[in-house]
């Protein structure tokens, strides 16, 4: 037991400090509960310390329901780090919003609790929970500023759409379940489906639906369709929050699932793995060419993620420990890039869902050159120039898919990145080569939120510059 205890800290300490942070939030006077805030940062620094600790302690606890080691230590790493940047950055942005409350705080802590769980699954219900756990924060977080319509109604439309992807994944998991005779140990399912012979029907139809549950938490097309509306209604360091942690966990659960139920060989595992290559490459495509159309900033932002979906595909699809590496590489450049610029974008938004707009950037570099330049760094990173972090997450995934034998799925990968290069640019082009003309438009004092883009900036630099130290961190040497 206490071994158990021991390598599952990570997840004992996130609940632990959820359910914390709670009592504090309701015992404590008014006055005084802007102590959940600190309270529940430092919560995310000790796990992170913890999940640093743990790092290469490879196994499993509680009966193998859960894995422990170098995996689920670096998402756990990840996920704490979004946590507590999201959190920085979201005092100001609340304040000005006259929304600041405790429960948001307890909420980020509660979700980050169920990515940490989907990161060191290890079993189909264990997965679930994680899933749910995380998913339900969300679809509170997204209605947080319940007085305001675009928020509630993105909560309405993510919970709905989000319910009816449950049940999918679900109903793929009791499938999963059925035939490989009542495994639900990824471990173990695995060896069930690990021979080349052709597949039984029932399992065939449970990972279809799993996947379909899967892609619906990415945000991969054509299961995308509550993320525009979603990222535009929800507060703006929610939509940072959701975009970045949320399918950080999303991958982590997937490349898991993934490895365990595409067998080694035979007919079903080409049509799996070329079903995933279609998603992928419908998503880059689909993503990017929404993303031109749009003049509103974070659904510019919604789409690309549905690209930046895509592109993280292609590991999966590429099915070996490059392509994996590959991912973790992307998902960790993604998630500073990401968490950056939609704190500038929270920065120019003085009153909610109001200077969103293209129209609302045109001119930024002459009234505020130094948001103008960072936001800059983060398109170029996201368009996958070089030497920004994104760029050497693109080649290792390309490079692994023309390894697999999937070479025209990079050739898409690289068309989309170029489509890409459209609205990235364009947004730029915006900042610095038109004028403003509906009058001065101030940025709020970047205050506590300037640690979060300034960590999230050196972020994406060092990630470029020095790729081969994360490269060796996921296992992988290049």
């Amino acid at each position: 037991m206490l071994y158990d205890i021991f390598y599952s800290l990570p997840i004992a300490l996130s609940s632990f400090f959820c359910l914390t942070a709670m009592l504090l939030g309701a015992f404590l006077p008014k006055n005084r509960s802007n102590i959940v805030m600190p309270f529940a940062t430092i919560g995310l620094a000790i796990v992170f310390t913890f999940a640093a600790l743990l790092w290469g302690r490879n196994g499993t606890a509680f009966n193998s329901m859960i894995t422990t080691g170098m995996y689920p230590s670096f998402f756990d790493m990840l996920f704490s780090a979004s946590g507590i940047l999201v959190m920085i950055a979201a005092r100001p942005y609340l304040q000005r919003m006259n929304w600041e409350f405790d429960e948001f705080y307890i909420l980020v802590l509660f979700a980050v609790s169920g990515m940490i769980l989907m990161a060191h699954a290890n079993h189909l219900l264990i997965a679930f929970i994680g899933i749910e756990v995380m998913s339900i924060s969300f679809y509170v977080l997204s209605a947080y500023m319940r007085n305001h319509i675009l928020s509630v109604e993105s909560g309405l439309k993510y919970f709905l759409l989000g319910a009816f992807s449950t049940g999918f994944l679900l109903y793929g998991m009791a499938l999963v379940y059925g035939a490989t005779g009542g495994k639900m140990e990824y471990s173990a399912i695995r060896a069930a489906v690990s021979y080349g012979a052709q597949m039984p029907s029932l399992l065939l139809a449970g990972t279809g639906l799993i996947i379909i549950g899967l892609s619906f938490k990415v945000s991969a097309f054509p299961f995308h369709v509550w993320s525009p509306d979603v990222y535009q209604g929800a507060p703006t360091i929610v939509t940072a929050f959701m975009s970045t942690g949320g399918k950080v966990a999303a991958f982590a659960a997937f490349i898991q699932l993934a490895n365990a139920l595409i067998p080694n060989g035979g007919p079903d595992s080409t049509k799996i793995t070329y079903l995933l290559a279609i998603l992928s490459a419908a998503s880059m495509l689909y993503g990017n060419i929404a993303a031109c159309a749009q003049q509103n900033v974070k659904r510019l932002l919604a789409y690309s993620s549905i690209a930046q979906a895509g592109y993280m595909m292609i590991g999966i699809v590429a099915g070996t420990g490059r392509g994996t590496s590959g991912i973790m590489f992307y998902l960790a450049a993604y998630l500073f890039t990401q968490i950056g610029a939609f704190i500038i974008v929270s920065a120019l938004e003085h009153e909610y869902g109001k200077q969103l707009e293209f129209s609302d950037y045109a001119g930024l570099a002459k009234r505020h050159p130094l948001l103008a330049g960072v936001m800059s760094l983060f398109m170029f990173s996201l368009l996958g120039l070089p030497p920004f972090a994104i760029f050497f997450g693109k080649y290792y995934l390309f490079t692994a898919a023309i390894e697999a034998g999937y070479t025209w799925l990079a050739l898409v990968g690289i068309l989309a990145s170029l489509i890409s290069a459209y609205f990235y640019l364009g947004l730029i082009v915006a900042m610095y080569f038109r004028s403003h003309e509906t009058g001065e438009i101030h940025a709020a004092q970047p205050g506590m939120s300037g640690v979060t883009i300034a960590i999230a900036v050196a972020g994406v630099i060092l990630l470029g510059l020095v790729p081969s130290a994360v490269l060796r961190i996921t296992g992988v040497l290049m």
